[in-house]
């Protein structure tokens, strides 16, 4: 008999299916807001720049092994993944989001803001995760609760090794995937020198 989900897996499945517009909020704070903006600085800038290009690159790694699943916003599953990043946290792409999202602050010189983000994503994340993991767990079984006994969900614990290897997603295939993100990224920093600029 299938167990009936609780609330925070009920309102996962509801953020899963609008994930991309859930950060909208915060993409229009970055780009209007000046109210406790700390002085410019190249550190703050670098460290912004690097964060958003790390997290993009913690994607591009992942959508390297999942492939296009991930762009789906209905509950169609691929396989099992549990090379590449999921080898070492089972949640690579929002870590990967979280990420973008606290550099694009940082780079805005919204410092308090990053904070504010970092726990927001990881609440809308947390409910979606315990979603995710529910219908993983009915339709895939065993191995996929072997695959949660062995990686953590969020902060690597050890170093891994792939206990299942799924073949990669050719590199130009998983910048193709990610086409909408770059461009998303590219256009969020050119708005922001334009914000600067005046």
């Amino acid at each position: 008999m299938r167990r009936q989900p609780d609330l925070t897996t009920r309102l996962g499945g509801w953020l899963f299916r609008r994930r991309t517009l859930v950060p909208l909020p915060f993409a229009l704070a970055i780009l209007t807001l000046r109210a406790g903006q700390t002085p410019p600085s190249a550190a703050l800038l670098a460290a912004g720049v690097a964060l958003t290009l790390a997290g993009e690159a913690l994607r591009l790694w992942g959508v390297q092994h999942i492939g296009v699943v991930s762009r789906t916003r209905s509950d169609r599953l691929g396989p099992l993944v549990a090379s590449g990043p999921f080898a070492y946290v089972r949640n690579p792409l929002y870590i990967g989001n979280i990420a973008v999202w606290v550099g694009f602050a940082l780079t805005a010189r919204l410092v308090w803001l990053a904070p504010v983000i970092l726990v927001l994503l990881a609440a809308e994340y947390h409910a979606i995760v315990r979603w995710e993991e529910q219908l993983l767990a009915e339709r895939i079984g065993n191995a996929y609760n072997d695959y949660l006994s062995r990686v953590p969900r969020w902060l690597p614990s050890r170093v891994a090794v792939p206990f299942a290897v799924s073949a990669p997603f050719a590199l130009s295939a998983a910048l193709f995937s990610e086409r909408g993100t770059l461009i998303a990224i590219a256009a969020g920093y050119l708005l922001l020198w334009t914000k600067a600029r005046f």
